[in-house]
């Protein structure tokens, strides 16, 4: 086990390991961003529909995370090229954003159906579903990225793992 904690240590240290974690760590900035945006317009009442709110939420993260992946986890600098960078990213964040939209109408027809909860309580849920539709959306994309371009992730890891230990 502490062989493998070693192993995965190394590899984290490499140019994709850096990658991976820095992507990964870009997305959880962009989680805590878009549920603190829904907890404040849904809790506050600024926006009261589930849907709208979770909308509102995520476009407002999608800006930092395109800024932070192409900055720091892809290293690019100067203008961004549209028909490469901008349309690419928005197309995959605005199939992430549909997919929360239907965390946030289950989150809406759940909250409709116990008027009894305190908003409070309506405000969490919202949030909890923006949370688990963006991870599995996470784990859909990653899957179908790999299936697109025929990566086994997990063989690859240890492949890369398995070179770095015979060096």
């Amino acid at each position: 086990m502490r062989r493998r904690f070693a192993t995965l240590v190394a590899w984290s240290k490499t140019h994709e390991g850096r990658k991976i974690i820095r992507f990964t760590s870009v997305s959880a900035i962009s989680t805590v961003v878009s549920n603190t945006t829904i907890i404040i317009v849904y809790g506050l009442k600024i926006i009261k529909g589930e849907v709208y709110a979770t909308v509102f939420g995520n476009l407002v993260a999608t800006l930092p995370s395109y800024y932070l992946n192409r900055t720091w986890t892809w290293g690019k600098k100067g203008r961004s090229h549209v028909r490469r960078e901008i349309i690419p990213f928005w197309t995959m964040s605005l199939l992430g954003i549909s997919f929360s939209m239907l965390g946030g109408a289950y989150a809406g027809s759940l909250v409709a159906h116990h008027p009894e909860w305190p908003h409070i309580l309506a405000t969490f849920i919202v949030a909890f579903a923006n949370l688990a539709s963006f991870g599995v959306f996470w784990v859909l994309k990653l899957k179908v990225f790999n299936r697109i371009f025929h990566v086994n992730e997990f063989a690859d890891v240890d492949e890369h793992l398995r070179r770095e230990e015979s060096a």
